[in-house]
Parts: C-alpha cells; sequence; structure tokens
C-alpha cells in the first residue's frame, strides 16, 4: 500500500486531481485501504515490471445509506506511467466490477477543471458531463472548478 500512498502524495504535492493539500499519513493511507475491498468498493492497481505504476477504487459516494448504490470512482497513475493506457485499464476494470455488482446503480467522478485528458477518458467509457461547481477549491494559489460525471451501470 506504500507505493499507492506514494502515488496519491505526489498529486497532493504537485497537481489538482485532489483537494488534499498535506500528504496522507501511513496510518490513515491504511484507513482508507480498508475501507476499500468490501461491498462494493473495490481497490485495484496496475503494475508494470513489478512496479505499481497506478491505482483506482469505487469509493462510497456520500455517507448516508440512500447513496449506497452510488460509487464515486477515483483513477491516480504515476507520472512515469501516464499516456500508456494505465488509467483507461484501471477504469475498465471497475467498471466491468460495477456492472457485475448488483448493488451498484451508477458511478460518480468528480474531476478538476481543466483535466481535459481525464474528461476524454471518461467520455470513452460513456461518462456523461453533468456539471460544474465553480471556484469550490484554493490550491497552489488558485481557485479550483470541479465538474460532475456519472455513468449508469445498470444500462
Amino acid at each position: 500500500m506504500e507505493s499507492t500512498r506514494a502515488i496519491y502524495n505526489h498529486e497532493v504535492e504537485h497537481g489538482v486531481a485532489t483537494f488534499d493539500i498535506e500528504p496522507v499519513g501511513a496510518d490513515a493511507w491504511r484507513a482508507f485501504a480498508l475501507r476499500h475491498n468490501r461491498a462494493n468498493h473495490p481497490l485495484v492497481v496496475a503494475e508494470c515490471d513489478g512496479v505499481v505504476r497506478g491505482y483506482a477504487c469505487l469509493s462510497p459516494y456520500r455517507d448516508k445509506d440512500a447513496f449506497d448504490p452510488t460509487v464515486e470512482l477515483s483513477v491516480y497513475v504515476h507520472p512515469d506511467g501516464r499516456g500508456r493506457g494505465i488509467g483507461a485499464a484501471l477504469m475498465d476494470h471497475l467498471i466491468r466490477t460495477a456492472r457485475s455488482d448488483e448493488r451498484t446503480h451508477r458511478i460518480v467522478s468528480v474531476i478538476t477543471g481543466g483535466n481535459d485528458a481525464s474528461e476524454r477518458l471518461h467520455e470513452r467509457f460513456g461518462f456523461e458531463y453533468c456539471g460544474t461547481l465553480r471556484e469550490v477549491g484554493f490550491k497552489f494559489g488558485r481557485w479550483l472548478d470541479i465538474r460532475h460525471w456519472e455513468l449508469d451501470v445498470c444500462e
């Protein structure tokens, strides 16, 4: 799990795909991992030549019970692995997993405005754009939008 934490913390410190500002510690990351791979919340990793290059997970969308059939997709790829199809492979795997799980109805992705590559990837997998919340985050001295995308996995 240390490799996935390092990938996430790289994005915390250098990117805007996450709105965390401080790196996540080992205990917090372990707790995050333990919330996955149960119910309809898998966490998977991608390895290339024995090195973890990315990970993806389906997390609870919200804490209220009525939201249980909706999951939030997160995909993180190490900078050295980007542009090699790793994110697409992770997404494909999790979408197929969600489609085969009767507990899951919808996948939601929250993408930081300006992340065109992520939006194109989501479009390729059939996600539909739902709307933008403007200037809801502030990181690296600038305001950030979030754009919501969704995929009905029951179709």
